[in-house]
């Protein structure tokens, strides 16, 4: 495993890690307040329109009727969190561990593996009710937050090999889920709305093809794209994984041309008579010296990538706001009048098995195979005790499989459906991350070598 990959993989347990006890955090707090007397405040809240209105025209506005702040956040803010994911998939694919077939042939088996095993779990427990079985996708994802976060427990202890494959297995995962979401949740097609999506598609590539690069021009077209998807009838989120791909990996000229021009407009600079005033007043720069500034900061600028650019634009807001305060919208299970049992029966049992025996059986089954088989190798540094530890953790399924749930159970009409599987994907994530801890305190070696 080259340096690399193995610098990508701390990349992305540093970026997950930290937001995972602000998930855990806004859960508990949901679940508290949905649960309290001011559960109804909670519930009502959700409730509320959102409107962005120019005369007539509200671009928050889902048949139209303007969205409830609910709404809002699971088809417009996700679609947010689908662009992040997306670049993120993007990149894996072009320079990290999706970037070679060998390398990542492992975790997308495994992943594989543990998409399609939870399904047949969810099926084979779950009722024979058309209703009920709207949510067999529920139990297919791992959570990229709490899995990672889980794991950094043991950051001294773990192979580097066992965290990229887990990092890899999750972008996998999230890949897999995108493509269930636009295929298992579109309904009612709208053929205008969907030929302009296609048309915002091609202006997209084109635009990439041409080398445009601002990040604002993306984004604006994004949101073109979002809103016309959300009229079509496929899944607005897919919009954000759509223009992630459109996004441009590369800069306009070779980085070397940039360094040079950065080194001769700072030489300029620094023969200024401004860089040598008093340090401890601020420095009064003429028009000229301005400009020089201003052409600095621009090649700085044409030295990233529009791709890794917006990616670490949205970082923050990703990690920090949209996925703490989906979950704060979606994790207040309201407990009144729901019998403990129900986790033993229906939806709700069938969500905690497929994530807590399915997705560990899965994504097992499906990668000793693939060793078996000679296809791919267990990741460097493990053994088999370990590396099913790991793959106990691939059951915290939270996120996606909340925001799954949301679209397999719309509605009042299904709001006690929606309630099990929310207690299934809790209980199940939460015994998942549990029992991954457990084997994994235990297997791991007491120290890297």
């Amino acid at each position: 495993m080259n340096n690399g990959i193995i610098s990508s993989t701390y990349s992305m347990l540093r970026k997950y890690v930290s937001s995972s006890v602000l998930l855990i955090l806004a859960t508990i707090v949901a679940l508290v307040v949905a649960n309290s007397s001011a559960g109804h405040l909670y519930r009502n809240l959700w409730e509320q329109p959102v409107s962005f209105s120019i005369g007539n025209f509200n671009a928050f506005c889902l048949n139209g009727h303007a969205m409830s702040l609910g709404q809002f956040i699971n088809d417009f803010l996700m679609a947010i969190f689908f662009l992040s994911v997306g670049l993120e998939i993007k990149r894996e694919i072009l320079y990290g561990e999706l970037s070679n077939v060998k390398k990542a042939l492992a975790p997308v088996i495994g992943a594989c593996g543990g998409m399609l095993i939870p399904v047949v779990v969810f099926y084979l427990v779950c009722p024979k009710d058309p209703a009920m079985e709207r949510g067999m996708a529920i139990p297919m994802a791992t959570d990229i937050a709490f899995s990672l976060g889980c794991l950094s427990i043991f950051s001294k202890r773990c192979p580097a090999g066992l965290k990229a494959f887990l990092a890899t297995l999750a972008v996998a995962d999230d890949l897999g889920g995108i493509v269930v979401i636009a295929i298992r949740y579109t309904e009612h097609l709208n053929l205008l709305y969907l030929f302009i999506s296609a048309f915002v598609v091609v202006l997209l590539c084109i635009s990439n093809w041409k080398g445009i690069r601002p990040k604002t021009f993306y984004l604006f077209m994004g949101f073109l794209l979002w809103y016309f998807m959300l009229g079509s009838g496929i899944h607005a989120t897919i919009a954000g994984v759509i223009l992630a791909f459109c996004v441009p990996a590369s800069i306009s000229k070779d980085s070397g041309y940039y360094i040079e021009r950065i080194r001769q407009e700072l030489k300029s600079f620094l023969e200024t008579k401004a860089v040598h005033e008093d340090s401890h007043r601020p420095a009064r720069y003429s028009a000229g010296e301005m400009a020089e500034l201003k052409s600095i900061e621009s090649s700085g600028g044409h030295l990233v990538s529009p791709l890794q650019d917006m990616e670490e634009m949205l970082k923050v807001l990703v990690n920090y706001f949209i996925i703490p305060l989906f979950a704060f919208a979606n994790a207040g299970v309201n407990l009144a009048g729901m019998n403990p049992s129900d986790i033993f029966s229906g939806v709700g049992l069938a969500v905690f098995l497929g994530l807590l025996v399915g997705k560990f059986c899965g994504v097992l089954s499906f990668s000793w195979l693939g060793v078996k088989l000679g296809i791919t190798q267990l990741p460097t540094g493990a053994n088999w005790k370990s590396f099913a530890s790991l793959c106990m953790l691939c059951g915290i399924g939270f996120t996606v499989s909340m925001f799954m749930a949301t679209l397999s159970y719309p509605g009042a009409i299904h709001a006690d459906l929606l309630n099990n599987a929310k207690l299934g994907i809790l209980c199940g994530s939460t015994a998942s991350a549990l029992a991954g801890c457990l084997l994994l305190n235990k297997f791991l070696p007491k120290k890297i070598s």
